[in-house]
């Protein structure tokens, strides 16, 4: 393999993990919430993805058995007929024969090239089932933050839906309070401004839901339909980050697991390669009966045994490209391993940094809305007390809205970054699980 495809691994993560807990098998339920639940064994079960990579194992067992069957004898059973006819002296002859038998061949494997194969074909099926068992986790990190981001955008269109009811309620009072000379024509139309904008936004967002819905549809491998509600974003728990060592990771990772099996693959196929450069001998045997014309009750035995020896001598530079292409294929895979244990390292930082980040983000949000909240009761009295006019308000009432919208997406934000960092742990993977 060559040198520069290892891989040096950090003691540590750059973002220390606090505590102990480990990642049990199904995580997504550490969200709480039943119907997020029922909707993962449902992807689990019908995702379109999922069976592929489920037939994409079956055909590596069938593989992987032929490769098996090579190793062991062949029986076949044969026979042929004959029907002649010749003149004489005295007249012509028919005559008919048929000689049924039994053929065996074997191939002894006395450099390890058919063992090599057969090696390299097992490989490929645990490659196959890692990388099946990859495309769950995918599948279940996808469902459930589908799902947080539907019940997401569900409670930014419930605030909109609440800021237009109420926006809908101040126009009317600033109408009339118009009407009478109360406020100007300007203020008026910036609270119709403000309405409309409102409305456009739940309008977006209503859309933004509906296209949230069609996607979770289509990870659970429906056509179409309704999603039963859960739990609102809000109550939704944030699971515990889960402490870990980066030299855990290469254990844990279905896709690392799959580059390895194929790097191992890889290695095999050379071998068998290499093998190829040596004499390969067969064995044969046969034994059968002749039997002439139909009423021949004393039928000749024919047996015969046989052995070949093939040392290649020159096929042009055949087998020597041929190992070419297996060396390279052989540092391809080895390269290729190395990418997925920097993608997986990489995948576990981020979103290690990302979860103190969110959630500092988040406190601020919360400590924002509520300074909001107070400054548009203090722009309300300064309004009825005549101190500040209807603008003033109406910036009070816009910043809340957009604040109370920043809250609910850091949650979502929380949530779903949670979700890649239990996919980038490796989700409780063990090797050969059944997803």
């Amino acid at each position: 393999m060559p040198d520069n495809a290892q891989v040096a691994l950090p003691a540590a993560w750059s973002e220390a993990a606090p505590g102990g807990h480990a990642i049990e098998g199904a995580w997504w339920r550490q969200l709480g919430d039943a119907q997020l639940d029922a909707l993962v064994a449902e992807a689990l079960a019908n995702n379109n993805d999922l069976l592929t990579a489920l037939a994409r194992v079956q055909e590596a067992s069938a593989n992987q058995t032929a490769a098996d069957a090579a190793r062991s004898p062949s029986l076949n059973f044969s026979t042929t007929a004959q029907a002649g006819r010749s003149l004489g002296a005295l007249g012509p002859t028919h005559a008919r024969s048929v000689q049924p038998g039994l053929q065996a061949a074997w191939e002894p494997d006395l450099w390890g090239r058919l063992s090599a194969q057969s090696q390299a074909a097992g490989e490929r099926l645990q490659a196959t089932q890692a990388d099946r068992d990859a495309v769950a986790l995918a599948v279940a990190a996808a469902t459930a933050q589908t799902y947080v981001g539907l019940r997401s955008l569900q409670e930014q269109l419930a605030i909109a839906q609440a800021t237009v009811q109420s926006r809908e309620k101040a126009l009317a009072l600033a109408q009339d309070q118009q009407r009478v000379g109360y406020i100007s024509q300007l203020q008026l139309t910036q609270a119709e401004s403000e309405l409309q904008n409102v409305l456009q936004q739940a309008e977006q967002l209503d859309l933004a839901a509906r296209r949230q819905a069609n996607a979770l549809h289509l990870l659970l491998g429906r056509a179409g339909g309704t999603v039963p509600d859960g739990l609102p974003l809000r109550s939704l728990r944030l699971p515990p980050v889960p402490a870990t060592l980066p030299s855990q990771l290469l254990e844990r990772r279905p896709d690392i697991a799959r580059a390895a099996h194929l790097l191992a693959a890889a290695g095999h196929t050379l071998e068998a390669q290499r093998a190829a450069f040596l004499p390969q001998v067969s064995l044969s045997a046969s034994a059968g009966s002749l039997l002439v014309n139909a009423l021949d009750y004393n039928p000749l035995t024919v047996w015969s045994l046989g052995g070949s020896l093939l040392a290649p001598l020159f096929d042009g530079g055949r087998r020597e490209a041929a190992l070419d292409a297996a060396t390279a294929q052989r540092d391809q895979a080895a390269y290729a391993y190395r990418g997925a244990v920097l993608a997986a390292f990489a995948d576990v930082e981020n979103a290690l940094t990302a979860s103190r980040r969110l959630a500092r983000q988040t406190e601020h949000a919360v400590q924002r809305r509520g300074v909001l909240q107070r400054s548009l009761g203090f722009a309300h009295d300064r309004y009825e007390a005549g101190y500040a006019s209807y603008l003033e308000e109406l910036d009070a009432q816009r910043n809340l809205f957009q604040a109370e919208l920043e809250v609910v997406k850091l949650r979502q934000a929380e949530l779903e970054n949670r979700v890649l960092l239990y996919k980038a742990l490796g989700g409780g993977w063990q090797p050969n699980q059944k997803p």
